[in-house]
């Protein structure tokens, strides 16, 4: 990319309205969910009883082992841990 097609895009993207509040705060908890929800998927990986309760009855499931039950990440679980 040369130095002309940058600036071009520097100034599109200085034109763009902001973003709305509700991006950049979904943005800014993002990584906080993610790791939540990579450390719920590990343990059910590894756990066979608690992935069963995860499937059988999951926001029970995480009350019951501390897990914060963020709708994103209860969410994220649902699709990943639906019965088959």
């Amino acid at each position: 990319m040369t130095a002309f097609e940058e600036e071009r895009l520097a100034r599109l993207i200085r034109a763009l309205p902001p973003a709305p509040e509700g991006w950049v705060r979904a943005a800014q908890e993002l990584p906080l969910a993610r790791s939540g929800l990579d450390q719920i998927v590990a343990r059910a990986e590894a756990d066979v009883e608690f992935r069963a309760r995860l499937i059988a009855d999951l926001e029970s499931a995480l009350e019951a082992e501390g897990f914060d039950r963020d709708p994103t990440v209860v969410d994220a679980l649902r699709l990943r841990f639906k019965a088959k």
